[in-house]
C-alpha cells in the first residue's frame, strides 16, 4: 500500500533476504544496468530456489528511465499482488522504481536500503560498509 513516500516502505538487505527466504511469492528485482550486473555482480538466490529478476530502471548508457519498466516487470511474471523488493547500487534508483510500480498498480513495493553495494567508505569504495555485498549475503559475479 502506498503512503506519503509513494511506495510501501524500506527494508534492509537482511530483512529482504529473510522475507525472500520464507515467502514464496516475494520477488527481488535488481534495477541496475546490464554493465553493473556483468561487472559488479548480482544477488544469488539459488539457495532459495529463486533468482533475482534483472530489469533495468534506467537504460545504459544514456541512463534515461526505462519507459517500459512496469510492462517488463509484468512480462517477467510478477503479479500486482506479489511482494516486490527493489534493489539498485545504493538504494536510490530503487526508490523511483518502487514508486513507479506502485503507480502501475503493484501493491507491495519495497525499496532495499543501501542496495547491492551501499554507500562509499572513507576511501571512496562501495561494498564495504552496508548493502548486499557488505552484509555478506550470497552473490555471484555476473
Amino acid at each position: 500500500m502506498a503512503n506519503e513516500i509513494g511506495y510501501t516502505g524500506d527494508v534492509t538487505v537482511r530483512e529482504a533476504w529473510e522475507i525472500l527466504s520464507r515467502d514464496p511469492k516475494a520477488v527481488l528485482i535488481d534495477v541496475r544496468t546490464q554493465p553493473e550486473w556483468n561487472l559488479i555482480g548480482v544477488p544469488d538466490l539459488s539457495s532459495l530456489d529463486k533468482r533475482p529478476l534483472c530489469i533495468c530502471w534506467q537504460n545504459y548508457p544514456a541512463m534515461e528511465v526505462n519507459a517500459h519498466f512496469a510492462r517488463d516487470v509484468a512480462a517477467a511474471g510478477v503479479a500486482p499482488g506479489d511482494p516486490v523488493y527493489l534493489l539498485c547500487r545504493s538504494g536510490v534508483r530503487s526508490i523511483s522504481a518502487a514508486q513507479a510500480l506502485t503507480t502501475a498498480g503493484y501493491g507491495a513495493c519495497y525499496n532495499v536500503v543501501d542496495g547491492f553495494e551501499g554507500p562509499h567508505d572513507e576511501r571512496g569504495h562501495r561494498g564495504t560498509l552496508r548493502g548486499w555485498q557488505a552484509d555478506e549475503l550470497p552473490w555471484r559475479q555476473g
